[in-house]
């Protein structure tokens, strides 16, 4: 299990695929919101499960904090750790930025394992993309 930052065209479309895999055909997100104009400049990572690439995400820097997005694991892969290693990774790319607090758009069916990770929910829930959300909080 290894994370890396996404450093090529072939490594951003493995993410891709793993978004539309998760996002678009698990949970019904339109194609045509998957992918936004923030692609092109967010810092994306992928991670690794025996070499294959399962899992990806993005931050970038908005106003004061790091924003992470599109988390998210192919299904197989969910039981091994490798959410928290996304989260982890992304915090490393916004410390490395200097930024010092983090927040995300955390699907309420996964805000239990956010709160473990140290955010803090910060918001009524938020329908976005048709899938209830919190705002979360966590100072690096």
């Amino acid at each position: 299990m290894e994370a890396k930052r996404v450093a090529t065209k072939t490594q951003l479309d493995q993410a891709f695929q793993i978004r539309v895999a998760v996002f678009v055909e698990e949970q019904g997100v339109p194609l045509a919101d998957e992918f936004d104009e923030h692609d092109a400049n967010a810092e994306h990572i992928l991670v690794y499960f025996e070499g294959l690439p399962v899992g990806t995400g993005r931050m970038r820097v908005v106003d004061e904090f790091a924003k992470l997005e599109r988390i998210c694991l192919l299904a197989p892969y969910r039981k091994y750790g490798l959410g928290k290693m996304i989260i982890q990774t992304l915090e490393q790319l916004a410390r490395e930025k200097g930024m010092t607090k983090a927040k995300l758009h955390g699907q309420t069916q996964a805000e239990g394992f956010y709160q473990k990770l140290g955010y803090e929910t910060h918001s009524p829930v938020f329908m976005e993309d048709g899938i209830p959300h919190v705002l979360m909080v966590k100072n690096l």
